[in-house]
Order: structure tokens, then sequence, then C-alpha cells
């Protein structure tokens, strides 16, 4: 079972993601992405909310290079909670197109081979302004790809806006990918 929850800053994905863990009532492993900067207060603080919303009983692991791997070794008792897809993603900015497109690939295939239940948090950062740096827009375009590829594969996705969620997965319509003549257009059509 792969589950998405993506959605807005201050949502209710990352609780909601957590409830559907727990409803799992499998042995949840939380996979932390976020690298703890001690020099940022504010960032410290919301890594400590995340922390004290979770039961004792889950185990928690902070990674980043490893993604794949535990993905690829967890058993079909576990359920992964992977929260967040964005922080992994910014992690690998300095990657270089091709490296990247490896590093992704090993996910998802991590991700289809996966004996596991699989709750993974996205962020949804392509609804504001497009970004004024390269930088930024390199995140954006490269966070929502891969939430679409992670998304195409999933069981449920769901939504989260104002602390309700719906699963687009039953209530959406998937928009075909062969309306794009080649990867590039989708690409162009990400940047709108």
């Amino acid at each position: 079972m792969l589950t998405v929850v993506t959605g807005p800053s201050r949502s209710g994905k990352s609780e909601w993601a957590e409830e559907l863990a727990h409803q799992s009532q499998q042995k949840v492993i939380y996979i932390a992405t976020a690298q703890v900067d001690p020099e940022d207060p504010e960032w410290c603080d919301r890594i400590s909310q995340h922390q004290q919303r979770r039961p004792a009983d889950w185990q928690t692991m902070n990674i980043q290079d490893e993604l794949a791997t535990v993905i690829a070794t967890a058993s079909d008792r576990d359920c992964l909670l992977i929260d967040s897809l964005g922080t992994w993603v910014a992690a690998y900015l300095d990657q270089s197109e091709a490296d990247w497109n490896q590093q992704t690939q090993a996910f998802l295939a991590a991700l289809h081979n996966c004996l596991a239940s699989v709750i993974i948090v996205a962020e949804e950062t392509g609804w504001g302004v497009v970004p004024a740096y390269p930088l930024g827009r390199q995140f954006r375009d490269r966070l929502g790809s891969l939430t679409r590829q992670v998304s195409n594969h999933a069981d449920h996705v769901f939504l989260a806006v104002a602390g309700y969620a719906i699963d687009l997965k039953h209530l959406g319509v998937q928009i075909p990918r062969s309306i794009y003549r080649n990867p590039q257009d989708l690409n162009h059509s990400l940047a709108d």
C-alpha cells in the first residue's frame, strides 16, 4: 500500500499522515528526511513539534542518502511514514539532472518493490508565485515532478487543505501524460 499526502504549509498533511500510520496497526517507522540545523531555532521548533506528536513506540530514523535502501529493506509488517519528500529533494538540489534522475529512479524502484506500507508526505510548492531565483524553480519543479510520479503509482493520494483531507485517487480524474508530446513539454507545463 502506497499513500501520498500532499498539501500546502500548515495544512494538516503531517497530522493526517500520522493518523493513517496509526490506523495501519503495523509497526510504524517514522523516516525523518529533514536535517537539524542548531543555528535555526525556528526550524528546530518545527522538528520538535513533529517529535512530540509521535507515539513513543514508533521507531524514528533520521536519514538522507539511505532512503531507497531503507524502503527496499522494510518488511511487510512495517508502515514507513516518510516526512517529507520536499526536504529529501532539497538535499539534492546540487546534483546534475543526470545524477538527480538516477537518484529518483532508485527511489521509485525501491517504492515499487517495497513490501511495507508506505506513507509519503509531500509539500505543494507550486501554488504560489514562480520563484524569482533558479534554485527555487529547480526545487519546485523537481518536487512537483517527483510527487506526480509517486502519486501515479499510489493507492491513495490525499490533498490536505485547511485541516481537511480528500483522496484525489477516488474523487479526481488523472491527467493523462499522453497529452504531452515529449518529457520536455511536461517540464514546461510544470513551470506554468
